[in-house]
């Protein structure tokens, strides 16, 4: 009788194959995971002062390479008053200045008894901050981190936060720092996927010289320069293309001249009231029991300033709901400056005038993986940046004025990772067809065991059989 010939045993074989499917299936879970987008990431650039047509004024390539790349919003309407610190809170916050409390530059609340300054620096008191939450609060709230680089507001405590990261405020730190940092932010260990970067310029330059100077062009240019460098910093950090970058302004500029000047000592004695903050919107508070003559001697003294009772300010300013606005509201027309007499300093350049008017308004760039590419849009208010930022981000808005429907036409048809749930969704669908696939690999395998070892046992039969009968 010939020896048997003794291959594997078909179980084993079989059974190797089966335990080999769970390990597929994790590479293929795995594979499909590493396929859904990182949680977005967003850099706010602000650059002061930068009014909407400086772009056109003198070659800017950086600038149009971002449209070009990106969505470009031609004219945005800021809130009133047009000055830095209202503005750049309505950003971060969607709402109007009466609604988030920061009324302007320089203010004084008679229900706490306390002033705020910019011009003196005195901006940390968080009760002055705290009529808003901004977006980083939120953002954080919702378990992520962000970083900012001199944004007015990060370096307070609003509401027991500050942003994960930031730079205390120091205008003399370099915007390439500045740079640095938010670089070093987006890419640690534990990233950041929010970040806010401020410059000053061209808003001081738009000040000493005015916007019509033609020197202006190289303050301009210089710009241009920066925002080439920060493109530059987030290729090399391979995050261009990846981060979504928006950048914007608080306010454009306009020019003044000593021809157009405002005197109220000409109108009114400086024994009957205090200004609060300054020209071209000017806040009066008057001594107590003189409002309605400070008022009288003012509301028609010059054809080039609107004068209001707080309560007569127009609605489609949004301001007067708020307890720091003060009881009168001298609000010179473009161009116009409004001082005490011609002995007072003034700028050439100056904004604050009525937020309809056109050199009031800033600029508007985005460009990032959320955003349509080489696009223009006509028009958007500056509240609506803040829904429009959530939506980016993934997280929720809190009540604000802006619409995300105004603005959601910037955006890609699907924004990579925009949303939780739909990332969420992707992956619980992933994880179904892969668990079905292995349900059915392994009925297969069992069938074919099965299959395998009845066969192999009719073979095995046959030859212990002897070939010769004896």
């Amino acid at each position: 009788m010939l020896p048997q010939k003794r291959g594997p045993i078909p179980s084993r074989i079989a059974m190797s194959s089966y335990w080999k499917v769970p390990g597929i299936f994790l590479l293929f879970l795995q594979s499909a995971l590493s396929l859904q987008p990182a949680h977005p990431r967003v850099l706010l650039v602000s650059f002061d002062g930068f009014r909407w047509d400086y772009i056109y004024r003198v070659p800017t390539p950086n600038f149009h390479y971002v449209m070009k790349n990106g969505v470009h919003v031609r004219q945005v309407t800021n809130v009133f008053i047009t000055k830095t610190y209202p503005n750049h809170y309505t950003l971060v916050t969607g709402l109007y200045a009466e609604s988030h409390g920061i009324v302007a530059n320089e203010m004084y609340d008679p229900v706490l008894n306390e002033t705020f300054s910019l011009n003196k620096m005195n901006t940390h008191n968080s009760k002055f901050w705290e009529e808003a939450s901004p977006i980083w609060v939120t953002n954080q709230r919702e378990g992520h981190k962000s970083g900012a680089a001199m944004w007015p507001g990060t370096d307070v405590k609003i509401h027991g936060v500050l942003p994960t990261h930031y730079m205390p405020y120091n205008e003399s730190v370099p915007f390439e720092d500045r740079v640095a940092k938010l670089i070093d932010w987006f890419t640690s260990e534990e990233p950041i996927n929010f970040g806010l970067l401020y410059w000053e310029q061209p808003d001081e330059m738009g000040h000493f010289l005015g916007p019509e100077n033609p020197h202006m062009g190289a303050i301009i240019s210089d710009i241009d320069k920066k925002l080439g460098y920060l493109i530059a910093e987030l290729k090399k950090a391979k995050l261009w293309g990846v981060i979504n970058v928006i950048v914007t302004s608080d306010h454009g500029m306009s020019q003044s001249s000593s021809e157009r000047l405002i005197e109220l000592d000409q109108y009114v004695s400086r024994e009957l009231y205090k200004v609060i903050d300054h020209s071209p919107a000017v806040a009066i508070l008057p001594k107590e029991g003189k409002l309605d003559e400070v008022y009288e001697a003012l509301a028609n003294a010059h054809p080039n300033m609107t004068v209001y009772k707080k309560e007569q300010i127009p609605d489609r300013f949004h301001y007067k709901h708020n307890s720091k606005i003060q009881p009168i509201l001298a609000v010179a027309d473009k161009g116009w400056e409004i001082v005490h007499n011609k002995t007072d300093g003034f700028l050439l350049g100056n904004h604050g005038y009525d937020n309809a008017v056109p050199e009031m308004h800033p600029l508007f760039l985005a460009v990032g993986p959320a955003f349509r590419k080489n696009t223009t849009k006509e028009f958007m208010n500056a509240t609506d940046l803040y829904p429009l930022l959530c939506h980016v981000l993934g997280i929720s808005p809190l009540p604000n004025n802006g619409s995300f429907n105004a603005v959601k036409d910037l955006l890609a048809e699907e924004v990579p990772g925009a949303r939780g749930t739909d990332t969420y969704s992707t992956v619980v669908g992933v994880f179904l067809g892969s668990l079905l696939v292995l349900v059915f690999t392994a009925v297969f395998v069992k069938h074919f065991v099965l299959a395998q070892a009845n066969s192999m046992q009719i073979r095995h039969t046959e030859a212990a059989q002897p070939l010769l009968q004896d």
